[in-house]
């Protein structure tokens, strides 16, 4: 993905920096954090009893690699490629002392710490860039965790946070003028104990859960179709999912040569039809962000809100 992007969003054209970010095309990735997982530590608490003991043997875990891995890139080349909602899994380690919280999907991944921190080093050489972090779901935690974690994101972005508001009032300028660059949404009641802490239904993300294309394009129609006008932002997941039966079928192959690669030049095409706006497509997130021009298709897609903004004038 071309570095190109890493500016995008201070390089937008004045008249779109006053519209809300809800009204805004902005690319995201699907289980952000994959593109490391530790094939050597225990299986996550998000599986299946008969999947953990399966997993005690090593090549289970290998194979379970490659079916966990929906992301080549870091989080900063995926910041540097124009990404900027990131979708988060997170758990405790059993077993761990401490309060420490990892990155999740099948096998751990880096520490939750470690992530924030690279993230927050991009958005320090890059001032105008803001990122959504959605926090949806949570493994083996309980509330001192929570806290924990929590006092981590707060370490991590301090200033950058940008409190709940009304949607409509959150645009680029609303957060340049506070030098806000984090929105984080939080999928626990807890987020009513912290002023910087979206709830989870301000960022719904409907899932498909297809391995069929058709499907998938079908449902994102729907749900976008179904789309609140105002209060919420929203995801269009443009993602498939694979089914046991498909792993089975195809062990050795992963998730990126059995469906992803097939079905991407479609789920692009899809992407390119779309407009932005009050009730059009918003945050979009696909696997392997980097295999097609992802990124720069869906920032490309806010030009038809000047051409729009020209016909109203």
């Amino acid at each position: 993905m071309a570095d190109g992007n890493a500016d995008w969003m201070g390089s937008l054209p004045p008249a779109l920096r006053s519209l809300p970010l809800s009204n805004l095309a902005i690319p995201g990735s699907h289980d952000s954090f994959s593109y490391w997982v530790d094939e050597k530590s225990p299986v996550g608490p998000d599986q299946a009893t008969a999947v953990k003991r399966l997993a005690r043997i090593s090549l289970v875990r290998k194979i379970m690699k490659k079916w966990s891995v929906t992301q080549n890139l870091t989080f900063k080349e995926q910041l540097e490629g124009g990404i900027r909602y990131f979708d988060l899994r997170v758990s405790s380690k059993p077993g761990e002392i401490g309060k420490e919280t990892y990155f999740i999907h099948g096998l751990f991944g880096i520490k939750v710490w470690d992530g924030l921190q690279e993230m927050n080093s991009f958005l320090e050489q890059h001032p105008k860039e803001v990122i959504f972090l959605d926090f949806n779901h949570f493994y083996a935690m309980d509330d001192s965790h929570h806290h924990f974690l929590i006092n981590r994101i707060r370490s991590a972005f301090e200033s950058k946070l940008c409190c709940v508001e009304c949607v409509e009032y959150v645009t680029l300028l609303y957060m340049w003028e506070k030098k806000h660059q984090v929105l984080i949404f939080y999928h626990h009641p807890l987020h009513q104990e912290y002023p910087f802490l979206w709830p989870g239904n301000k960022m719904p993300a409907p899932w498909a859960n297809t391995t069929n294309v058709h499907k998938l394009l079908q449902f994102l129609e729907t749900t976008l179709g179904e789309r609140s006008r105002y209060g919420t932002f929203h995801v269009s997941q443009a993602i498939l999912t694979p089914r046991v039966k498909t792993i089975v079928r195809h062990l050795i192959r992963g998730l990126k040569n059995t469906l992803v690669h097939r079905n991407l030049p479609m789920i692009l095409n899809w992407v390119k039809a779309q407009k932005p706006g009050v009730m059009g497509v918003n945050i979009i997130t696909s696997d392997f962000v980097e295999l097609v021009d992802f990124a720069a298709t869906v920032i490309a897609l806010n030009n038809l809100l000047l051409e729009e903004d020209e016909s109203a004038t």
